[in-house]
């Protein structure tokens, strides 16, 4: 009579069939992800997997899953590594997942689009979240590897395009299992304490998987609810991370990301100097022009000014009591000449110079004598010479006819 087994019995002797098969103890099987179930509380992932004939069950657990770069989705072709073997409770028997990648791309492409997705949608990205970079910053806080080539690039621009700046090195790892939490925590610190005036963060050019820590989502909230504006300078140019999309500004190189943080002295002294030159130029331009103004207005003043009015009345008649001074000297001039010329005539008239020539007048009664008419005999004349008189008397008379 042939054992009669449990199913418990069956499942164990079944299960243990499978354990011991070499071939499926690591098996790669393609397929369709279906019925997806994603436990977070656990950790697990259960699926099914299929292709155009069959389906098989199959599960993921915590500690394999959180190896995973992207997120599994219904749909998402795959190629799965594991084990198969058999679940004794139900009697069903499973693949058990120790690792996947997606079929035709890779696993850090896919895990970056859907981040870059999720993140994009909740506004991570946008740029009215953005912070301005401050023009003149005191302290810059460099988060990257203290022996990377970039920390000394970073410095040498820094010091040489601003001597003045406070350079605060945060040392952490930029690539490694460990390194996303580093970034994160470091981010959060510098933030919490305001512990510098911008962030820069990033490291020098890589792989994809070289760069994947600047990937992290984790990273990714901390710098956008940093306090403090943040510099990505991830890779070269070509290469992008999510760092880059959330950040306040993004620099394709960590030298870049020097030059965008400071201003240049240089610039700067020049910059000042023709800004000098334009503000005497528009100060000897106004002065000249206030000085004019001021005249204009001086003048203004002093002509309805009461002094300037005496000012110019006192000028008026000094200008008048010269004219007149010039026009009674002219007057008395002429009339001194005239009288001259008169007093001359009249001195020639005058009996007292006839007389002193030798000349003499007779006056009868006071009378001058003019004629023999005027005279008759025994009349007593007085004859008039030039220094005295003389008395006599008439005894004869006579004409010239």
């Amino acid at each position: 009579m042939q054992n009669i087994l449990s199913v418990s019995q069956l499942n164990f002797y079944v299960k243990s069939l499978l354990d011991n098969d070499m071939h499926l103890g690591s098996v790669f099987i393609s397929g369709e992800i279906s019925n997806l179930k994603d436990h977070y509380s656990s950790g697990h992932i259960y699926m099914s997997l299929k292709d155009e004939k069959s389906v098989i069950s199959a599960v993921m657990f915590a500690g394999y899953a959180r190896t995973l770069r992207f997120k599994p989705e219904n749909g998402m072709k795959i190629i799965a590594r594991g084990r198969v073997t058999l679940y004794e409770a139900t009697g069903q028997y499973q693949l058990y997942i120790e690792d996947m990648q997606p079929d035709g791309a890779g696993s850090l492409a896919i895990a970056f689009e859907q981040l870059k997705n999720k993140l994009q949608s909740q506004g991570l990205f946008d740029a009215s979240h953005k912070k301005k970079i401050p023009k003149f910053p005191k302290s810059i806080a460099v988060i990257t590897s203290p022996t990377g080539a970039a920390i000394a690039d970073i410095k040498n621009i820094l010091f040489r395009r601003y001597p003045s700046i406070d350079v605060i090195v945060c040392p952490v790892l930029v690539q490694g299992e460990n390194a996303p939490k580093q970034l994160t925590e470091m981010v959060n610190l510098v933030s919490r304490y305001k512990a510098a005036d911008v962030i820069i963060i990033g490291r020098g050019g890589g792989s994809a998987k070289d760069l994947w820590a600047f990937n992290s989502e984790e990273l990714a909230y901390a710098i956008y609810d940093c306090a403090v504006p943040v510099i990505s300078a991830v890779g070269h140019e070509t290469d992008f991370t999510i760092c880059d999309f959330v950040s306040d500004l993004r620099a394709p190189t960590p030298s870049a990301a020097a030059e965008l943080a400071v201003p240049d002295r240089e610039e700067l002294l020049q910059n000042l100097y023709a800004q000098k030159q334009y503000i005497d130029s528009l100060t000897d331009r106004k002065l000249t022009q206030l000085s004019k103004t001021l005249k204009i207005l001086s003048t203004r003043i002093n002509a309805s000014s009461p002094l300037y009015k005496l000012n110019m009345f006192e000028k008026k008649l000094d200008l008048t009591s010269s004219k007149i001074n010039a026009l009674m000297q002219n007057k008395l001039r002429e009339k001194s000449e005239k009288l001259t010329s008169l007093s001359s005539k009249l001195e020639a008239l005058n009996p007292i110079s006839v007389l002193s020539r030798g000349y003499s007048m007779a006056t009868v009664s006071d009378k001058i004598v003019r004629s023999v008419n005027d005279v008759s005999n025994n009349d007593v004349i007085t004859v008039h010479l030039k220094d005295g008189c003389v008395t006599a008397t008439v005894t004869d008379v006579a004409n010239n006819e």
